[in-house]
């Protein structure tokens, strides 16, 4: 039996239609048209700071709501997990850190089941740099890759761009020879 996958998109740059987001774009059309795709921007579904709780009463936190209760459901929905961040000092933007950070509380969310849930999805990364040198990515790539194996998902890996200015990531024709295969 095959499943159908389902891509959950989460937007974490402070531009709107920015270099990383036209390369997450780029990748998506090449996803079968049968492929659900829903877009989330961390920005407009903005997340307060993280709380950690663990080591207060029962260490157990209670089920999130608005925002944090849209993105949990979007998360739990998705089979394939694409967190779209541009390089902010070699690493993720402070709004993809900040969801990610409210994985530890979803993790403790009695009947939630976050964790075990999260098991064999697939967790890829895209992310627009305004360097030549790919290793600047090491640091915000080694994160992902470490939640992948800490959560037991698959790791996808992670779509490189050069583009500083908005829209110079689609005259780098490598990144974009590289998206119409990466979620292949």
């Amino acid at each position: 039996m095959t499943t159908t996958r389902s891509f959950l998109f989460l937007l974490g740059s402070s531009r709107s239609d920015g270099n990383t987001e036209e390369l997450a774009r780029l990748a998506a059309e090449q996803l079968p048209p049968e492929t659900e795709q829903r877009w989330l921007n961390l920005n407009e579904l903005a997340l307060p700071d993280f709380e950690d709780l663990r080591h207060e009463g029962d260490g157990s936190y209670r089920a999130p709501t608005g925002n944090a209760a849209t993105l949990l459901d979007a998360t739990l929905g998705a089979t394939d997990l694409v967190l779209a961040s541009p390089l902010y000092w070699y690493a993720m933007s402070t709004s993809t850190k900040r969801y990610l950070d409210h994985w530890s509380g979803w993790m403790r969310v009695p009947g939630v089941d976050f964790k075990e849930r999260m098991a064999g999805r697939t967790l890829w990364g895209v992310t627009a740099l305004a360097t030549a040198d790919p290793s600047v990515a090491e640091p915000a790539t080694g994160t992902l890759r470490t939640i992948a194996s800490y959560m037991r998902m698959e790791w996808g890996g992670m779509l490189l761009g050069l583009g500083n200015r908005p829209g110079d990531v689609l005259d780098d024709t490598a990144a974009a020879t590289r998206a119409k295969t990466f979620f292949g």
